[in-house]
């Protein structure tokens, strides 16, 4: 079986060589790009990567802007590593379809357990069927989310989100159960996050996002059974 190959992108060799040389104990391969234009050259000169752990602060082209370019025509696991911590950047980082936040300074033992869990989660259940839930059909294994017999787009967050909603149909999960299950570490950051993913899901699923319900003041349901017309309004 061939390694994963991982792309990490920082203008600081330092930075790289630190994180290089854990995900080389871990048993990735790693390839290195020194800014922003360099990583775009990296990704598409090499269709192997499986992930990619990107700065956002970088010359020739800067993180948001890398990630803007590869998610016009690759879902591929992104990690974004930056100095700053503030919520607006964080909650931008997920807008643009990024998978995992990390906040300079970092644990490289926790960057890398978190690229094993993105990579384990992203390969699927092999032996797993599709699972179907009112209009919405998921194929775990192949990755693929179709609504009313359609394929859709989704980031790795939102499949994931999508996923864990219908394992958990008409349970209520408040907002905290589900950073602990989905993003499957301790989150630190605003359970607001989660708002923001849903309602980024609800637009993607279009009529079919009235399946997620919002719970007040708890979290939200996932339930074909009933109908709520303005779900996709609410956060």
């Amino acid at each position: 079986m061939e390694k994963p190959v991982i792309l990490v992108v920082d203008d600081e060799s330092r930075m790289r060589k630190l994180v290089k040389d854990f995900l080389l104990r871990s048993g990735y391969s790693v390839v290195e790009a020194v800014d922003g234009r360099d990583a775009l050259d990296q990704f598409y000169q090499n269709r192997s990567i499986s992930l990619i752990i990107l700065d956002v602060m970088m010359p020739n082209l800067d993180g948001w802007e890398v990630c803007r370019e590869i998610r016009k025509e690759s879902r591929i696991p992104i990690i974004m590593l930056t100095a700053k911590s503030e919520e607006q950047d964080e909650l931008m980082g997920f807008e643009l379809g990024v998978d995992e936040y990390i906040s300079k300074p970092f644990s490289p033992k926790i960057l890398v357990a978190r690229v094993e869990a993105i990579l384990r989660r992203a390969g699927g259940d092999l032996s797993a069927d599709k699972v179907v839930a009112g209009a919405i059909t998921v194929d775990k294994a192949a990755h693929v989310v179709y609504v009313d017999d359609k394929p859709i787009e989704l980031s790795y967050k939102e499949f994931e989100l999508l996923a864990y909603f219908i394992d958990n149909e008409g349970l209520a999960l408040s907002r905290e159960k589900i950073l602990s299950s989905v993003w499957n570490y301790d989150y630190f950051g605003d359970a607001r996050t989660i708002d923001t993913h849903v309602k980024k899901l609800r637009s993607k699923l279009g009529t079919r996002g009235n399946y997620i319900h919002t719970i007040w003041g708890l979290g939200y349901k996932f339930d074909t059974k009933e109908s709520q017309p303005d779900a996709q309004e609410r956060e």
